[in-house]
């Protein structure tokens, strides 16, 4: 990994040893640094990014919107340079933050995430046979992503020992942002899971390849989604991440609380989890309208 200016590698050792940020987070503020490193050193060389002014990173963010980056993209960019025009600042290495009161979230217009029915989720399962081995763990992976709400690299990464038969639960050991959890699993899930591990062994990945016998990956995973989707006659845009919202989404639509389903997602804070809400046309509405305010007949 090429290294970056001296203070920068501070700030990322700082972040890692006294901000206790997760690894994965510090990986992804380098990542953002070196882009913006090497953006300003044809725009503005010789300066480092400390040094740059407000309208530098204006023109900056305006190029990168333009070039297709999204709102959401620009907002983390932001936070992550703003964090090192702190620490800078902090060190006595710049005068001000000019990042300091930026606020790219406003311009977010956040989308209702891609769900499907109960009725399309049915579907969905029943277009999945069981009648081989092969069959069998792809259904069991669709099930699991839906009635788990897994991500994709979730899935690839379980191991058979991580079936908790004891408890009827699933340990996701590599999870998102290094967070991991235990689920429960659904009993209908779960019945069908215990007969494919008949077949499957004790040991070792929880699913295989049908020809090298390999761990699957995400493009397996992807492919077996895809298939799916296509014998249930569902829209082509149906994904892994639409089984796992579709999770998260019924469970609101049946009065589950937020903390849980963050909790159940994989989600630091349920602020993350209220991207559901969009998803649910009336839900604050209905909610307001159940308060027992003033006189009622």
């Amino acid at each position: 990994m090429n290294t970056l200016d001296p203070l920068i590698e501070g700030y990322l050792t700082y972040l890692l040893e006294v901000g206790r940020k997760v690894p994965r987070t510090v990986i992804d503020v380098r990542c953002t640094l070196r882009r913006s490193v090497d953006a300003f050193a044809t725009r503005r060389p010789g300066i480092p990014l400390w040094k740059l002014a407000l309208e530098d990173y204006l023109r900056w963010f305006e190029m990168e919107r333009e070039g297709g980056r999204s709102g959401a993209s620009l907002a983390k960019d932001a936070s992550h340079l703003r964090g090192l025009l702190e620490y800078a600042w902090r060190s006595g290495r710049s005068e001000r933050n000019v990042l300091d009161g930026l606020n790219l979230h406003a311009s977010v217009k956040h989308r209702a995430p891609n769900f499907l029915t109960l009725e399309q989720a049915e579907r969905l399962v029943h277009a999945c046979p069981r009648r081989s081995v092969a069959e069998r763990r792809d259904r069991i992976m669709i099930l699991l992503l839906y009635g788990c709400g897994l991500r994709t690299a979730e899935l690839c990464a379980l191991d058979v020992a991580d079936v908790v038969r004891e408890r009827q639960e699933l340990t996701v050991r590599q999870a998102k942002n290094d967070r991991p959890r235990v689920l429960p699993i659904p009993d209908g899930v779960y019945s069908e899971l215990l007969a494919y591990l008949l077949d499957h062994g004790k040991r070792g990945a929880l699913f295989r390849t049908s020809h090298l016998g390999r761990r699957i990956r995400s493009v397996d995973v992807c492919d077996t989604v895809r298939a799916a989707v296509a014998k249930a006659g569902l829209d082509p845009s149906v994904t892994a991440r639409t089984l796992r919202h579709s999770f998260a989404t019924h469970l609101m639509d049946r009065g589950v609380r937020l903390p849980v389903i963050a909790s159940l997602m994989g989600h630091r804070s349920p602020q993350e989890t209220g991207v559901y809400l969009h998803a649910l046309p009336g839900r604050a509405e209905a909610a307001v309208r159940r308060l027992k305010l003033g006189d009622q007949p």
